[in-house]
């Protein structure tokens, strides 16, 4: 059973970055008293409700992303699976409405492993972008950002980290597989030779792990990485919130008081990150409660082409949401040959404007593209081609995709602690 003070703690970056309203999940939260079951007051059923008042609405994806929280942070029981079994069906119907979505079946180890997929193509085969969370966030959490990435002109997937969401796949020393199977399976419908991830938080660990074997990933995006002391450090371990700890042990499939030891083992050392031939960009958060500052320091040290920006911050740096999205996607332009100088160029203006909080007319008469300063923005990229005379134009449009910001989602958060 999960701790649920804590639950409602963490959850609340979760809302934030699926741009949930914050004065809607907090009075929902107000109104859970119960982690188990599947009954009124219980965690599955208020998060399950909320999300067929949005289906109502006609809201497709918001009651996807309210299903998704209903299973957080793991399938536990009837309540769970039923949250994540409403988050995958009305994913299905949202994407029905993005004909180029497609779902792929990628063998990995001899398993059936599902992924969301756009831009594929025996034609024209382009430079693959590959997507997972960390180990609470399926890929309906993210498969949203698949309609933007054509605009980088890159084919993207989006994948389930393993045992997450409808994953099959175990947590173990062997997880890395998922990529270089992803890649085996698309292989002459995207360029996989030209292959980048974007592995968030334990994602970013498996991701590393990848690259050191194959070749064909070119570079890695990482959000709160873990790669040493996260898996050796007793003394941190035992600091490790509970719903981190427990959510492992599902994954990995042991009691929770083994988890740890048997993660040891997993534990990228200075050699192996010496041995990192391409570049890593990744947020550190200086506040994290999950990941030790330790493997912070350990990447400076030993990764040979490390790009990282550092926010005072908790874990996945929430509270600079809008900043971290543009810049992950920058990073991964910056790190392609073949990258639209046009669209890095507006990238690079959009993140400007999101650190400074510039106002619309300041950004304007900067070039940028207005950023509201704080707000949960949904990054949409888009390559406009327009002839003015024989030039080509190209834009960045960073739209709003919720009504609440960062700031008022983490308010409303803790009016709703506040409140308990």
């Amino acid at each position: 059973m999960n701790d649920l003070s804590e639950l409602k703690r963490f959850v609340v970056a979760h809302a934030i970055s699926q741009n949930l309203p914050a004065d809607h999940y907090a009075s929902l939260l107000e109104r859970i008293t119960s982690d188990t079951g599947d009954e009124p007051g219980s965690w599955p059923y208020e998060w399950i409700r909320a999300g067929e008042e949005a289906e109502i609405a006609g809201e497709t994806l918001a009651a996807c992303q309210y299903h998704n929280m209903g299973r957080f942070p793991f399938v536990d029981g009837p309540g769970r699976e039923r949250a994540l079994a409403r988050c995958v069906g009305t994913f299905e119907r949202w994407r029905r409405g993005n004909p180029g979505i497609e779902a792929v079946t990628v063998e990995v180890g001899g398993i059936p492993v599902r992924v969301w997929a756009t831009g594929l193509s025996a034609e024209e085969p382009r430079p693959l972008l590959v997507m997972t969370g960390g180990i609470v966030s399926p890929k309906e959490q993210w498969a949203s950002v698949l309609p933007q990435i054509a605009a980088f002109g890159m084919a993207g997937v989006v994948a389930d980290f393993p045992g997450v969401g409808e994953s099959p796949l175990r947590y173990g020393p062997d997880a890395r597989l998922l990529f270089p199977a992803i890649l085996d399976a698309l292989a002459g419908r995207a360029k996989v030779s030209e292959t980048y991830l974007l592995a968030l938080s334990f994602g970013g660990h498996l991701a590393i792990a990848a690259a050191l074997r194959d070749r064909r990933i070119r570079g890695v995006v990482g959000n709160g990485t873990p790669v040493h002391d996260f898996f050796t450090d007793t003394a941190w371990q035992a600091r490790v919130p509970k719903v981190t700890r427990d959510t492992l042990a599902h994954l990995v499939g042991v009691p929770p008081g083994e988890v740890f030891a048997r993660i040891r083992p997993w534990a990228l050392d200075d050699a192996d990150l010496r041995g990192l031939e391409i570049p890593f960009a990744t947020v550190s958060a200086t506040r994290d409660e999950i990941i030790p500052p330790g493997d912070t320091e350990r990447l400076r040290r030993s990764v040979r082409d490390l790009r990282l920006v550092e926010h005072d911050d908790v874990h996945g740096a929430p509270s600079h949401l809008a900043e971290t999205r543009v810049w992950s996607l920058l990073a991964v332009q910056r790190m392609r040959p073949d990258a639209d100088p046009r669209v890095t160029a507006a990238l690079t203006a959009a993140l400007e404007t999101a650190r400074t909080g510039a106002a619309p007319a300041d950004a304007a008469r900067a070039g940028a593209v207005p950023v509201e300063a704080g707000s949960a923005e949904a990054v949409r990229v888009e390559v406009a081609r327009a002839e003015a005379g024989s030039a080509e134009a190209a834009h960045v449009e960073v739209a709003r995709a919720g009504a609440a910001s960062a700031e008022a989602a983490r308010v409303g958060a803790a009016r709703a602690e506040a409140g308990r």
